[in-house]
């Protein structure tokens, strides 16, 4: 089975229970090497994200209290490290492309990780199926600028995208992003603050030019810092 075919049938751009969702990423990249085609054929539908999921209850063997998800893990190595140093809780991963999913994957493999269950599509498609306050936070991190104005509609931090994020993380949970990019930081930065259901936790401007402790360094940060590229990270509780 290719790895497009293995992807759920209810996909982006697809007739959902909201009816057509638009989708303006990549799904797929290169073609996958053979390990990483047989990861995504055999090891995902063992711990892909059900998606008629209405309840956390059974989707982790260990019933854990506190619950995270991250909205596009890009390659999954933000995920794959959180994930590690917190084994006794749950971790959702939301990510649409195919490569990106086969290179989480294979941190899963290599380093025997059990905490973590993926959706492998557009996040939108489940959010509203979730149970209300059933995160103890959420990540974003990362997400892609669209910087031209034309394509604002497209940036992650909608009002629609915070409404869903409200309902899901219970009060005193964590919304938690970063960016590289000017136009992202200042985007993800004015949204989460016009919304008061979240307060930003930043009580000087280390706590969001430094990358606070406990958020591991991924390869994408540290070229970043090496091509001068300056990260923001904000940390926002739900009220």
């Amino acid at each position: 089975m290719s790895d497009s075919e293995n992807l759920p049938k209810l996909g982006v751009n697809s007739k959902g229970p909201r009816g057509e969702l638009p989708f303006y990423g990549r799904r797929k990249g290169r073609p996958l090497r053979p390990q990483m085609q047989t990861l995504f054929d055999e090891s995902l539908p063992q711990i892909q994200v059900p998606q008629d999921i209405d309840t956390l209850d059974g989707l982790f063997e260990d019933a854990p209290k506190d619950v995270f998800l991250e909205i596009g893990f890009g390659g999954g190595e933000h995920l794959a490290s959180i994930a590690e140093a917190a084994p006794e809780a749950g971790f959702i991963g939301a990510e649409p492309f195919v490569n990106g999913v086969a290179s989480l994957l294979r941190h899963i493999e290599e380093r025997a990780i059990g905490n973590i269950r993926i959706w492998p599509d557009d996040v939108r498609l489940i959010l509203d199926r979730m149970p209300e306050n059933c995160l103890a936070g959420a990540y974003i991190m990362f997400p892609d600028p669209w910087p031209k104005k034309r394509h604002a509609g497209r940036r992650i931090l909608q009002q629609s995208m915070r409404d869903r994020l409200a309902r899901l993380i219970r009060p005193g949970g964590h919304l938690r992003m970063a960016s590289d990019h000017p136009i992202a930081k200042t985007w993800l930065l004015a949204e989460a603050m016009a919304d008061d259901r979240f307060e930003w936790l930043a009580q000087s401007a280390k706590d969001w030019q430094q990358r606070p402790e406990g958020w591991p360094e991924t390869r994408y940060m540290a070229k970043g810092v090496d091509e001068g590229r300056a990260s923001s990270w904000f940390d926002f509780i739900r009220k």
